[in-house]
Order: C-alpha cells, then structure tokens, then sequence
C-alpha cells in the first residue's frame, strides 16, 4: 500500500488507459458487483425511454438481491470505520494534504452517518411493494413481464418521465446510502496504491504476497490500443496474470508469447 503522503498527493497521469481489476476478498466482491449494478441503474435511470425504465427496475431488483444477501451493511460500516482510522492517523504525517484528506474523512463520516439513519430494516419498503414485487416474481419467466402478464406495469411505463422518476427516486433512495458508501470505498481503495511498472515474461506473471499485506484489490493498467487483455487468477497469498491475445468472437484468445509491459495496482 502506497505511503499516506501519496495516498492525498495530487496524481498525474501516465497515459495508460485500460483497467482491469480483480477482487482478492468475498467483500471486495460484492461491492464490487454492487458498484457494477449502481452505475448502470443511474445511468438508466436518466433516460426518457420505457425500456431504460425497465433496465432500472431490473437493476433495482438485482441490487436488492445482494443487500439481501448476509449483512451487506454492516459489511460496509465495517470498511468505513477501517478507512476513517486510516485516514485520521495520517493527520500527523507530513507531506499530507490536509484540505483534501479532511474532506475525504468528511465524506466518510456523512455516509456512516447516513447508513447508521437507515438503520437494519431499510429495504422494507422496497420489499413490501406490491408493485415490485409483482414484477420480481414475473421476472423468473422469460418474457414474464410483457404488456399482457402486468398491464399494471405497462401502464405505469406509459406515464410521463416526470412521474416515473417521482416513483424511482423514491425508490433509489431506500438504496442509495449504501450504494454511495460502497462507492466511496472502493474510491479509496483505488487510489492507496501507486501503479508501478512490471513485465510479464512470455505473457504470464507471478506476484507473492508479503505477509502482512492486507491487499482487497488488483488493478492492471494497459495502453488503451492493447490487443491484449489480462486474466487474473488468485488470493491474498499469491497471484498469477496471464496476458490474452484476442482477434474475433469466433476465435478462443490465447496466451501471447511476447513479454508484456503493464502497471499493477495491488491496493
């Protein structure tokens, strides 16, 4: 992990473009997942279309689904309150950069803050909806949610964009203390370690873990015009990457003979 002093420093930009990252731990996992599913709710969430509608419930379902799962939040309190005192003790360290690592530890408190409100039952709203819940289940089926199976919601699809985002902010919102804490997290974790500069001999590289290592995390940065991408296989001990050489769809990727200039990112 990158030293405090480079963890609030300003970064510069070293021209590589392609990330690829890999989970080490089951929590990293699902943020991960879940950080996957939130952008893509958000993103659809803003378009004035029937079927971006859809993909938002669907992925308000999905969401649902993983926070139901164990005790998501408390995983996430968990995390929260590891980076806060992290980032208190660097108060003292120089080289910091006070202003900014007072808004990150600002930022951190407002969403525990926000998840400690909620409290443990927070999705009962969401879960006591006829309405979701009539599309859950229809959703099992493929097809199951066509105008004739739930006019109801067809005909809520139909109403203006305006009143439709009255009824999913409403919505969002039962979600989106832990989906934004989740997201801050895995910000800070991204950015506590400096890529450095490896090679992969004949395409494969092969990292031993230091035993204290507390790694969640690895990223691998390529030139956005690779042809080639990585595959990460692993855990906190040990890890491996194999370089792909991908041509079509029709074609399986194989590993490249050439040895393979990267960053490694292991946060």
């Amino acid at each position: 992990m990158a030293k405090p002093a480079a963890n609030i420093a300003a970064r510069s930009n070293h021209g590589i473009a392609a990330h690829y990252e890999q989970p080490i731990s089951e929590r990293m996992r699902t943020f991960m997942r879940l950080e996957f599913l939130y952008q893509q709710l958000l993103y659809n969430s803003e378009l004035d279309s029937s079927w971006a509608t859809r993909a938002t419930i669907a992925g308000l379902h999905e969401i649902m689904a993983i926070l139901s799962r164990g005790d998501v939040r408390s995983e996430v309190h968990k995390e929260l309150d590891h980076h806060l005192d992290v980032l208190q003790r660097y108060k003292s360290q120089p080289g910091v950069d006070s202003r900014r690592l007072d808004t990150l530890v600002s930022n951190l408190l407002e969403s525990r803050a926000e998840i400690d409100g909620v409290g443990t039952q927070y999705l009962q709203p969401l879960k006591e909806s006829d309405f979701l819940n009539a599309i859950k289940n229809r959703s099992a089926i493929p097809g199951g949610t066509c105008e004739f199976d739930l006019p109801e919601y067809n005909h809520w699809l139909r109403q203006a964009f305006d009143r439709r985002q009255q009824d999913l902010l409403k919505w969002v919102g039962v979600i989106r203390p832990l989906c934004d804490a989740v997201t801050e997290v895995l910000w800070i974790i991204r950015e506590s370690a400096q890529p450095v500069d490896k090679v992969a001999i004949n395409g494969m590289y092969q990292h031993n873990m230091q035993k204290d290592s507390h790694c969640r995390l690895l990223r691998i940065n390529l030139p956005d015009e690779s042809t080639l991408y990585p595959e990460i296989s692993g855990s906190q001990h040990r890890f491996t990457v194999r370089f792909l050489e991908w041509s079509t769809i029709d074609s399986r990727a194989v590993q490249t003979g050439h040895d393979v200039p990267f960053q490694l990112s292991i946060c």
